[in-house]
């Protein structure tokens, strides 16, 4: 069995040298970026800073989840690749519109370029981005890996639309494949960018996590033995690994020990069904022949109820 702590250091390690190696592809395509005067390499040399950005504060963000909780961080450290996939969305967008100003500037006036160097450089990028996109493929649905393996397919793509503008001004000398290809790069680093800001801020602002259905869940709770109603529901993402869900449910009067196996069989089926890994169920006693539920809600929370 593969240890805790092994575990966690997989996506640590791979990070770091996924860092190592993109800091020198970045060496590469300015230098030859400069020299071969291409934006598109440029463009691409931008997007790389952010890779290196991204995977350096994703190493950084798994080293600092494994600090335990603490007496001002009860859930521990779990949210900062969050905060880091967050940060490296809204930076390559604002990469992207630097580069789209910049593409914009060159179809008014085109600029030669080396075409032959720019294919080089792109080509020793892709191999570089190919293997460290298969050395981050299966490290987990965290998404700060997911957001710096993003940064790296991204980059992956942009260099091939680097080598297709190199060929097209090498065989047809048209110099207006370089900043039209930049264009391109910007609109798949915007796409791909939005996608994480998105699922950080839903994270952040502790949204119903994607693809959860939270009238299934309350279902799914409703359908145990002995409960009555459900109320005060809130589901949440700790981290995109770790779910968690705190309700309180009302139920006809039982033992203690009753009561108790409900939770579990209750905490069981949410993992199962949803992978809610964090639970807490408060119990409730009612009478159903004289409470319907919803009065207790009211009796003893002034939560309001779920809005469709």
């Amino acid at each position: 069995m593969i240890s805790a702590k092994h575990d966690h250091a997989m996506p640590g390690n791979a990070l770091r040298v996924s860092f190592l190696m993109t800091s020198v592809i970045l060496v590469i395509e300015v230098v030859a970026g400069l020299a071969s005067h291409s934006l598109a390499l440029l463009a691409d040399a931008g997007h790389v800073v952010t890779d290196v950005i991204a995977l350096g504060l994703a190493w950084f963000a798994v080293e600092q989840s494994k600090r335990p909780a603490d007496i001002r961080h009860t859930y521990g450290y779990v949210r900062t690749g969050i905060l880091v996939a967050l940060a490296n969305g809204v930076t390559l967008i604002a990469i992207a519109v630097a580069i789209t100003y910049e593409a914009a500037r060159r179809l008014a006036h085109p600029e030669d370029i080396n075409a032959l160097l720019v294919i080089i450089s792109a080509c020793v990028a892709i191999s570089v981005n190919t293997f460290i996109t298969i050395r981050l493929r299966g490290e987990g649905e965290s998404l700060n890996v997911k957001a710096a393996s993003l940064h790296v397919l991204g980059d992956l793509a942009a260099s091939v639309g680097v080598v297709i503008a190199g060929v097209i001004v090498i065989t047809t000398g048209w110099l207006y494949a370089d900043p039209l290809i930049s264009i391109a790069i910007a609109l798949l680093v915007t796409w791909s960018a939005g996608r994480i800001v998105l699922d950080a801020s839903n994270i952040l602002l502790e949204g119903v996590p994607k693809g959860l259905d939270l009238v299934q869940v309350e279902a799914s709770i409703r359908g145990a033995a002995g409960v009555v109603s459900v109320h005060n529901l809130h589901v949440w993402s700790l981290s995109s690994e770790s779910i968690a869900l705190s309700c309180h449910v009302i139920m006809e009067v039982v033992t203690m020990a009753e009561s108790e196996r409900t939770v579990r069989a209750i905490e069981q089926a949410l993992r199962r069904q949803f992978g809610i890994s964090h639970t807490t169920i408060q119990v409730e006693l009612g009478n159903p022949a004289t409470d319907d539920g919803h009065a207790a809600a009211e009796r003893n929370y002034l939560h309001p109820p779920l809005a469709g």
